[in-house]
């Protein structure tokens, strides 16, 4: 299939989302430091990773390996998950399930790689106390629970040391699966079942990794050996029923290199899926997420008949439809791509859901499954940072996902836990997407935003420096819902894309082309400076910064430009040397005379992290500016446009007294930032602009999915 074929068929499906009678929201977001008790250090990382529901799907349970427990919550209002703290287990929890009134969870206690061991661990959810233990005679990973409740299946993975050997297998011990009789609400240790899976693969044999387990209605057991690419189903009776190798995808029209730029046009050699997650569809089919670990990871996944036919490949179709919504990771070309971790099965009313996992773009694709060979990609909802486990509780029409990564050390979001329920509502997530366009059109870090003048239908956006080989602007059609980009436009220099550039404001000229904002960094050689760039992307002008300005530089520099009447108005993010603490520069240059100016703004108070602008745009009579924290989630305090008079605009030489404006707040962009898709408080809110008719736009930052959960908001404020 060509590009252009799969980009249309992405953007009919995902473009058919509101048409549909139900559709999937987020509706709370749960931070996992909420479950640790009073007194306790939050600054300690956490996680959520694998995550399961009680049979009444009151109550979600999640392992959390870097405090060694696990963590309960009680969803019984699911718009307001409330906590019910962490029980605490002698190793690392792998997988949870609660049957009944216990909790089951595989507990990792080895010693070393070479010296595996782990228990099965009984919890009473009453007394939140271990009441029983079986002995798994290794490295416990994914659990699964029979659908009656009377068995356990666990991959005893003994998984290989990555810095032994080039982290290449054989590496003993093997692994193997256990089978496990539950009775009586507890695990009967003594009629363990051990199950070899020795000898199988083609790779390594005798080093069997079981990486996920899941069983079906009939009883039957699919395992998937990640490392050793391959996958094995074992009947009701315990034996090996059937095996083969997950095989190998060659993938086109995909990104192979990071290098600053998305561009979908490779082409890779066969790569062994070396599938992670499994769930059964049905007694006969069963889905693998192809995340890879070894050598291995197809971006995508496979529907497979047990018997080991390929009912399904989605190839480069997802990894598409995820970069059309600006959920690319670009550093991850050169390797497994967006990643697809795992998924989760579950029908909902007579509809077939699949869900798949992708931990590097931090999404769930929602697929319509009646057809097993042509899934129907109905949405892409935003996920948190890195989800690596779900669950569909479909009696209560909702679905949950568990976000591992804690970013909190580095001051970012810290690991969540969301939920999503199925309703009438439209999807309220993309609210930007290039779908539609003859090829894919990746994009994202929007750092700038600009109207259009004479175009009611139209915005145009600026993409920072995270695409440092692809500086782009971008056109979009603002009527359409969601929004839509529609042309690219790579800024060049020279007829090359154009290098040393951090696009951080743009502005219309009224000509067709646009002034922009340049956000140096000393250290990288990137120049503070105004370029001019003519309708073709290619830059005409170039404006150095002053040296008396210049002589106290940071790397904290322009985030936004306006132009009114023949003078550039630019926006300094922070304070540089010459600034007063609490002030920051608006930079004036008059295009006629060729010389600075600037005027001081006042910002807010600081609080915990640093406060800066960064956008300027203007309406009428008054220039309107962000002024924000560097603070995500619950920690984030200011993100308010303000406006200036421009009547107050009189800009004083450089050097010397510079009069300080007088400011007033029109919009707390928190509540919004917060109500509009559920999830926790982004910090980078970055672009505003006016249409034709007046209505604010804002667009935030996604920094390209790097260190972060890659959701754009891009909303209209109406009229401030």
């Amino acid at each position: 299939m060509t590009a252009r074929l799969l980009s249309a068929a992405s953007m009919l499906a995902l473009l058919a989302g509101p048409a549909l009678s139900k559709s999937f929201n987020r509706i709370a977001s749960f931070p996992v430091v909420t479950n640790m008790a009073e007194g306790e250090d939050r600054d300690r990382t956490s996680s959520a990773e694998i995550i399961s529901a009680s049979p009444d799907g009151m109550t979600l349970i999640y392992t959390d390996s870097p405090l060694g427990a696990v963590g309960l919550i009680d969803i019984s209002d699911p718009r307001a998950p409330k906590p019910l703290g962490n029980v605490a287990l002698n190793g690392e929890p792998t997988t949870a399930h609660i049957i009944g009134s216990r909790a089951f969870v595989g507990v990792n206690t080895s010693e070393s790689h070479a010296n595996p061991s782990g228990r099965l661990a009984v919890i009473d959810l009453d007394s939140a106390a271990e009441v029983a233990s079986c002995d798994l005679g290794g490295q416990p990973d994914s659990v699964a629970v029979a659908h009656d409740g009377s068995f356990l299946a666990v991959a005893i993975e003994n998984e290989r040391d990555e810095e032994a050997g080039d982290g290449g297998l054989p590496q003993m011990p093997a692994g193997f699966l256990v089978k496990l009789p539950v009775r009586d609400g507890t695990a009967d240790c003594a009629a363990l079942e051990r199950i070899e899976l020795t000898g199988l693969a083609e790779i390594a044999p005798e080093d069997p990794e079981p990486e996920f387990v899941d069983i079906n209605e009939a009883g039957e057991i699919v395992v998937t050996l990640q490392e050793n690419n391959h996958i094995a189903v074992i009947g009701a009776d315990g034996k090996l029923a059937t095996h083969f190798s997950a095989g190998a995808v060659v993938l086109e029209n995909v990104d192979t290199r990071t290098d600053g730029r998305l561009d979908f046009s490779g082409k890779t050699d066969p790569i062994p899926r070396e599938p992670d997650g499994v769930k059964w569809i049905d007694t006969d089919h069963f889905v693998t997420a192809n995340e890879g670990d070894w050598k291995g990871g197809s971006r995508g996944f496979t529907i497979w008949n047990k018997d080991g036919t390929v009912v399904y490949e989605s190839g480069a179709t997802l990894e598409h439809a995820i970069a059309e919504i600006g959920h690319y990771p670009e550093k991850r070309s050169k390797s497994k791509g967006v990643e697809i971790e795992s998924v989760e099965f579950a029908r909902f009313g007579e509809t077939p859901y699949l869900f798949v996992l992708s931990e590097r773009a931090s999404v769930v694709a929602v697929y319509d499954l009646t057809d097993p060979a042509a899934p129907k990609l109905t949405q892409i909802l935003p996920s948190g940072i890195s989800p690596e486990g779900a669950v569909a509780i479909p009696a209560r029409n909702l679905f949950v996902t568990a976000n591992e990564a804690d970013l909190g050390e580095d001051g970012a979001a810290r690991a969540h836990v969301m939920i999503f329920e199925r309703s009438d509502a439209e999807p309220a997530y993309p609210m930007l997407t290039s779908a539609g366009a003859d090829a894919p059109i990746g994009w994202g870090a929007l750092g700038a935003l600009a109207s259009a003048p004479g175009r009611d239908d139209r915005l145009f956006a600026a993409s920072d420096s995270v695409y440092s080989a692809m500086p782009s602007i971008y056109e979009i059609d603002i009527s359409a819902k969601p929004a839509r980009i529609v042309k690219q436009t790579i800024v060049t220099r020279g007829g090359n894309a154009a290098q040393k550039l951090d696009i951080e404001g743009l502005t219309s000229d009224g000509e067709g082309g646009f002034w922009l904002a340049n956000e140096g960094d000393a250290a990288k050689l990137v120049p503070h400076a105004i370029l001019h760039v003519n309708e073709a992307g290619e830059i005409t002008q170039e404006i150095a910064m002053p040296a008396e300005l210049l002589a106290h530089q940071t790397r904290f520099g322009a985030e936004g430009i306006a132009k009114v009447g023949n003078t550039l108005w630019v926006a300094m993010q922070r304070e540089w040397g010459d600034d007063p603490q609490g002030q920051v520069k608006l930079l004036a240059y008059d295009l006629d005379a060729g010389e600075w100016g600037a005027v001081r703004y006042p910002l807010e108070p600081k609080g915990e992290g640093w406060m800066g602008l960064s956008e300027i745009a203007v309406k009428g009579e008054h220039a309107y500016v962000i002024e924000r924290d560097n603070l995500i989630g619950d920690r984030a305090a200011v993100k308010k446009i303000f406006r200036v008079a421009l009547a107050d605009l009189q800009p004083a030489a450089l050097g010397g007294e510079l009069p300080v404006v007088a400011k007033q707040e029109m919009r707390d962009l928190i509540p919004e930032l917060r109500g509009l898709t559920n999830g926790y408080v982004v910090d980078k809110v970055e672009g505003l602009a006016f249409d034709a008719r007046g209505d604010a736009w804002v667009v935030t930052d996604n920094d390209g999915v790097d260190d972060s959960s890659g959701e754009t908001l891009f909303w209209n404020l109406g009229a401030l």
